[in-house]
Formats: C-alpha cells, structure tokens, sequence
C-alpha cells in the first residue's frame, strides 16, 4: 500500500476587517485586545418601538473610501463592507493580481443575510408608489453571492467564485471550503470570508420578535457577556472579515508574508432544530473533531479557542459542552474567549472576523478576554479569559461558528 500523499499546507497571507471596533486590523486589534466593547445605542433608526436597541453599528465607514461612488448607490451596505475588508486584505498580502493568472484567483465571501437595507428600501418603494418605484439594481444588490462578484470584477478574478449561505456559520464555511478548493488544486490563491449589514430596522424586528436579542439597553456596552450568569441574549453587530489564503509554494514564491497556517476545517450539521443548537453538542463535537482530524492535531495541541459565544442562555452551555465533549480534561486547560462581547454578533461575517482574530492571536501572541464577564455560571466552566487579555503563546487556534439550521463549522489555525 502506497503511503497518502500529504496534503498541500495553506497559509493566511493577507486579513482585512471592518466592524464597530475599527475599519482596519490594526484598529480592530488594539482595541480587542484592550477590552473595549464596540455596542452602543443604534442610531440608524428609531428604535422606540424595539425590545432590542443596542448594536455593534459602524459610524466612521465611508463607501466612497473603497468603491466608485456610482458602484457604491447600486450596492448594499454589506457588499460595500466586504470591498472594504477585501481590498484591506489584499494590500495586506501585498497581492498584485497582473502577476497572478486570474483564472487561478477564487473569492468565497459570504453573507448570512444579504442585502437586508435594500430588500427593506424596496418593500417600501413597492408598497408606497407602486412597481414603477422599485429600482432595475434592487435584484443585484440584496443577492447573497453579489459581494464574492464585486471582488472578482473589481480585481480580476476568474477562478472559482459563490458564496456560501450558512447564517451565522457563513464566515467560517467561505473559509473552509477555501482550504478544500486550495489542496484540491483548483486555485492558487481564494480570497475568503464574510459580510453582513442586517442592524436595519426590519432585521431587528425579526430577531426581536424570535426574543433572541438582549434588552439590556440601559447598559448597551454590558449587554453583550458570552459565558456569565445572567445573559439574555445575543446583541448584532455589523461589519466584514476577508481571509487571503494561499498554497504554501505560491506564497513563498511571491515572497509574500506568512502569519500562519490555515491547518483544518470541519463542517457538520446538528439535524435537531431550525433555530436551537442540539442540547448535548454533538453536531459542534462532530465538526471539532473533523478539524482536527484535517489538521492532522490533537486535542492538546489547542491553546485558544475563539467561541462562537453568542451571550445566549442556550448556545453557550451547548458550545461549552461539546468543547469538553472534544478535548475532555484539556478543555480546562485551553484559554477560550468570546470577541463578541465587543464586537457584538456580526452574524454571516462573524467567522471571518473571529479568524482574523485568531491569526492575530497566534502572530501577536496575546488572547482577546471575554468582557462583561461577572457572574460565573456553573454550567459554563472553563477559563474564558474573563475581562482581561492574556499573554500567552498561541501555536493553534480554533474558532468555532454555528449558524440556524443546525450548520457548524470549526476551523483551525497553526503557527508555520
């Protein structure tokens, strides 16, 4: 019998970022790292009449920054976001697509959502001024695949292109599939990850009628707190991740710089509830356990692991049970913290940006805490990093997301 042949490795080039905490890496990083929440009262619209009326909302993005202003009006907001964290991700690698052969660069960005501002616009325009009103561009903007479209145009890209539509999960599926697509031969370089624009008043009202989101609003920098007795609730933030993935050879061959290895990928489903993580954490163990067999790792060579950490009552003890489910008496060992108690809950972004976030982990070596974290709950028992950054060495992290319909994904990444 033949030995297998080994896996191609693939490395993170490139990492643009742009949430409520900063609209590049570098921003976003101190202030992650300094523990500062990025929600606030929303300001995008009245929020009199909502349970909800806090946010991760980015006030100091300007479009016209990243895009031709004329692209900028026939776009949604969460492709705007995508460009923006894409073009930061592609400076970063310091990639010139005229030495690249196109048919060998792929874009994976997803959203959850899409265009949630310009379906919410166009209801409008319909039901106030009838057919005539709703805009020829309304189809091309709120279409979920439309942001991965506007990368490839804008840079040339004609390898594999589509956006993965997973909720919450979407994120780390782009980035995932990425690494497929990379050691299957199919690319050279995919340009990964996710975006979301969904604080609009329409998409509060959808969460808030499923009681999902927090109504802490007299304590919106509290309201988010993964892990600690008495959250009531995820709080949503807005904003976009993009990973620049590459093979190994490529990368060395352009003399690019290398943060890390983008070591394994698990995908699974929970088969339980649309909306509900299954109570025992098998769906999120399965996918665990599935990266670390794609990362060839064991369950001890995890140092950190970026939670999903919703600040719901449900995902929280679910995550946390499958996190021992996976590393047994490790699982006590591990730092594990949850950057949506600033960030808040980018949703289809929120892989994207909690990667870039464990890339900087591993190059930095310091751990974002786990803020508003106060009240220990007994069924969620591990060391979450509470409240402060850690400096510890970080050789892999995993990050983990789990979206609506029972869909996980669990990515590891590994110093090189």
């Amino acid at each position: 019998m033949q030995d297998p042949v080994p896996q191609k490795k693939i490395v993170v080039t490139g990492l643009g970022v742009i949430t409520s905490l900063g609209c590049d890496v570098d921003t976003f990083w101190s202030n992650l790292t300094l523990g500062k929440p990025g929600v606030s009262l929303v300001e995008s619209f009245d929020t009199s009449d909502f349970t909800c009326k806090i946010g991760g909302e980015i006030h100091d993005f300007d479009a016209c920054d990243y895009m031709d202003p004329k692209e900028v009006r026939r776009n949604d907001r969460y492709t705007h976001f995508a460009m923006a964290a894409a073009k930061e991700a592609i400076s970063d690698a310091a990639l010139n697509m005229d030495g690249e052969d196109a048919e060998r660069v792929g874009v994976f960005v997803g959203s959850g959502i899409g265009g949630m501002a310009t379906i919410e616009a166009q209801a409008k325009a319909l039901f106030t001024g009838g057919p005539r009103k709703v805009s020829p561009f309304m189809i091309p903007s709120l279409i979920a695949n439309m942001a991965s479209g506007m990368i490839a145009i804008e840079y040339g890209a004609r390898g594999p292109n589509f956006s993965i539509v997973s909720a919450c999960a979407t994120g780390a599926h782009c980035i995932g599939e990425s690494l497929k697509t990379l050691r299957a031969g199919d690319a050279d370089v995919m340009i990964a990850g996710g975006s979301e624009a969904s604080i609009t008043a329409l998409g509060f009202a959808g969460f808030c009628s499923m009681k999902a989101m927090s109504r802490r609003n007299d304590d919106p920098e509290g309201a988010s707190r993964p892990f600690a007795q008495g959250r009531d609730g995820f709080v949503m933030g807005e904003g976009a991740g993009v990973l620049i993935l590459e093979t190994l050879e490529h990368a060395q061959a352009r003399g690019a710089k290398i943060y890390c290895e983008l070591a394994g990928y698990g995908a699974s489903c929970d088969s339980f509830h649309i909306t509900k993580p299954e109570p025992e954490g098998k769906g999120l163990a399965l996918a665990m356990n599935q990266a670390l067999k794609s990362a060839g790792a064991k369950p001890e060579n995890i140092d950190y692991i970026n939670a999903h950490g919703t600040s719901t009552p449900y995902n929280d003890k679910f995550e946390t049970l499958a996190m021992k489910k996976v590393l047994g008496d490790h699982a006590y060992k591990v730092k594990i913290s949850s950057t949506k108690s600033m960030t808040g809950h980018l949703l289809g972004a929120a892989g994207g940006v909690e990667s870039a976030a464990s890339v900087k982990s591993i190059q930095t070596g310091v751990i974002a805490p786990t803020i508003n974290y106060e009240e220990r709950d007994p069924e969620c028992d591990l060391d979450y990093v509470p409240n402060t950054k850690q400096d510890v060495e970080v050789k892999a992290a995993m990050t983990n997301s789990l979206g609506f319909g029972g869909q996980n994904a669990s990515l590891i990444f590994r110093k090189i």
